[in-house]
């Protein structure tokens, strides 16, 4: 039997990778201090690892495909395929960003006063091609973690760190200076594994069903009935993704209304779509939009 080696990412992004796995329709089974977790698909042989060496992994072929940040495929310089952009994180669904920050009272504003000072980061090699192109000589050290840490204690003049919401850069009371770029996770792949026909085709299928997970979020299904004469007024009301779906009930001038759309736009449309004549309203969640 065909099988497809995957790789899932430790860290942070683990949980919310396994949720969107079961959404998207596998399950997966993760044990304490195993590696190799269990997936409801014979044709899967999933291994976890740390999203810095996941492009090393799959470029090599110990993994024909795996999960991983874009900053991490950017800092080895993987030779590997993109299959797809997967924009999520441990607590959002927008990119993350890698910043340049200093501390609160450092006397640095841009990243020009950077010439001849230290900065500590994980990102190494990013870090310092981008300052190779701005040609502002720098310091860079790698660091092991509790990077803010450095520059409040003086150890270095700068840090390059990633951040969601800025809020472990605010309560150490840094100041950023400067986006350096912005990252999100992405689904590669082995350049040998995707020229095996068996091997692209299940990528791909992985891929669309986790887009389509994806998709789904935070989008919702309304169904709804409509007498023949508000028809036209709860239409004109409904935001959709193409045309809403209308269908005319059995021996009766009313009609079963569906549409599918955001889910922050619900609270204010109900009681617009009721007071323009709709009934039986239903909500329902949605899985994927394929």
């Amino acid at each position: 039997m065909n099988q497809l080696k995957l790789g899932l990412p430790k860290g942070s992004l683990e949980n919310a990778t396994i949720s969107l796995f079961e959404k998207a329709g596998w399950l997966i089974k993760p044990a304490a201090r195993n590696y190799f977790p269990e997936i409801d698909d014979p044709e899967l042989a999933c291994s976890i690892c740390r999203p810095q060496e996941m492009s090393r992994y799959v470029e090599s072929g110990m993994l024909d495909a795996g999960i991983t940040g874009k900053d991490w495929t950017m800092e080895n310089m993987s030779d590997t395929v993109l299959v797809c952009d997967l924009v999520y994180s441990k607590v959002s669904r927008r990119p993350t960003r890698w910043i340049i920050a200093v501390a609160g009272n450092s006397e640095i504003r841009t990243i020009k006063d950077l010439e001849g000072k230290k900065i500590s980061t994980e990102l190494v090699n990013v870090t310092r091609r981008f300052f190779e192109e701005q040609k502002i000589n720098v310091e860079i050290e790698f660091s092991w973690g509790a990077t803010e840490a450095k520059v409040v204690s003086g150890l270095v003049d700068a840090i390059v760190e990633v951040t969601e919401t800025e809020s472990t850069i605010r309560a150490h009371g840094l100041r950023i200076i400067h986006e350096l770029m912005t990252s999100n996770t992405q689904f590669i792949a082995n350049r040998e594994s995707w020229n095996d026909p068996w091997k692209r085709e299940k990528i791909e299928n992985i891929a669309m069903m986790l887009q389509g997970a994806l998709r789904a979020d935070r989008i919702v299904g309304l169904k709804m009935n409509v007498a023949k004469a508000d028809l036209d007024d709860v239409v004109n009301l409904l935001p959709s993704l193409n045309a809403p779906t209308i269908a005319g009930l059995y021996n009766q001038e009313w009609y079963s209304v569906e549409t599918v759309i955001s889910e922050d736009v619900v609270r204010d449309l109900i009681p617009k779509l009721r007071k323009s004549g709709a009934e039986g309203i239903i909500e329902y969640s949605l899985n994927k939009v394929i």
